[in-house]
């Protein structure tokens, strides 16, 4: 009897430790809950001014003339007289063939021709007299244009073991050295006129169809070119150095479109005159453009949904709304708002991930110009 009076006694005190127990545990969980403070959002506003776009294009850079010099006869290389990556003037002499052969065969074609003249005033002067008729002396003079058509042809075949510089340049590798067995058309060098050099590079076709809106002009010689205005056109170096140099703001347009690429090439004209480019090099033309009024936000206000980017709207309830925006251009940073923003409207900047569509929030705000000279990373 007294062992189960003590049983019950046990299990009653256990049972009003455990509910106090329980009863000091929320107590305390609703103490600390009180003083659990709001998280506040940043919002800043929608800006409308003047920015410069840069759009930058993956280029080649050529010199504005750069053939293959070729061995025009066949015949072994007697001089050489320029050196690899030296300067040349029009007309200077380079390589020099052996001119033996062709010497013999122009001093022949002289001998016959010095002999169709004697024979054609021989004709003539018995044409006079009544000895041969007129179709005599018209042999002779055509047997003479013939000796002279090979003699010219000698000479230049002579002419042709000489070869010059087409124009003001470089020279660049020497394919054969001197003593080589050239044969017809083999390369004995490449010259290049790098005074101007060709930039190209490839345009996006909507790209394309926006230079086009904004001005398109057709050269008087027929050449297509596009005159971009408020452009300005750089060309960044493989070290990652800005060139020294600008091109115009007028570009060549090729007439065709890649269609595997949906790309067409544009060609920049940049003056060279340090020399620092060359035939071949790489580099990435940069385009500055002014777009005047545009509508910028800096790009962590965003976030995506299915493809679609969209922003936190705080209205005058302090309510935030999401809203669908249209990005015309995607910079460092900032986002050019094609439409779904006006000037002046309040965004949340900071905290976008912690909002929900149409609740009230606790703002901070921030003056854009402010917000923007801040920024130094893009989003992700």
């Amino acid at each position: 009897m007294f062992l189960r009076i003590a049983i019950l006694a046990s299990i009653l005190l256990a049972s009003t430790a455990c509910e106090h127990s329980s009863a000091e545990g929320s107590a305390g969980h609703a103490e600390h809950g009180g003083h659990e403070e709001a998280h506040t959002i940043v919002a800043t506003s929608a800006l409308q001014q003047d920015v410069i776009l840069t759009r930058k294009y993956v280029s080649q850079i050529h010199s504005r003339r750069h053939i293959e010099l070729r061995a025009l006869e066949r015949g072994y290389l007697e001089d050489v007289l320029v050196k690899e990556g030296q300067s040349v003037k029009q007309g200077e002499l380079l390589f020099k063939l052996l001119p033996a052969v062709y010497k013999a065969r122009l001093h022949g074609d002289q001998a016959e021709l010095q002999s169709a003249e004697i024979k054609l005033r021989n004709t003539e002067e018995l044409f006079k007299q009544g000895v041969v008729s007129d179709q005599e002396v018209a042999f002779a003079k055509a047997e003479k244009q013939k000796a002279e058509a090979r003699v010219e042809l000698a000479a230049a075949e002579l002419s042709f073991t000489e070869i010059r510089a087409p124009f003001d340049g470089i020279v660049d590798r020497q394919y054969e050295q001197q003593g080589s067995l050239c044969e017809e058309r083999d390369i004995l060098t490449t010259v290049s006129d790098n005074t101007v050099m060709w930039v190209y590079f490839n345009v996006p076709e909507a790209d394309y169809l926006e230079f086009q809106d904004k001005q398109a002009s057709v050269h008087p010689e027929g050449r297509q070119y596009l005159t971009l205005p408020d452009a300005k056109i750089e060309l960044q170096l493989a070290n990652g150095k800005v060139f020294d140099q600008v091109a115009a703001e007028t570009v060549t347009v090729e007439s065709t479109f890649n269609h595997e690429t949906g790309n067409i090439h544009f060609r920049a004209d940049f003056p060279n005159p340090k020399g620092l480019l060359r035939h071949g090099q790489t580099g990435t033309l940069l385009l500055h453009q002014t777009l005047k009024g545009a509508l910028i936000i800096p790009q962590r206000s965003t976030f995506e949904i299915l493809d679609k980017r969209y922003v936190f709207v705080i209205g005058e309830d302090e309510k935030a709304h999401q809203r669908w925006v249209i990005v015309e251009h995607e910079m460092d940073d900032v986002f050019v708002i094609a439409s779904g923003l006006e000037p002046g409207d309040k965004i949340v900047l900071d905290g976008v991930r912690q909002v929900r569509d149409g609740e009230r929030v606790e703002s901070e705000f921030r003056d854009p110009k402010v917000v923007l000279k801040n920024l130094k990373h893009r989003a992700e």
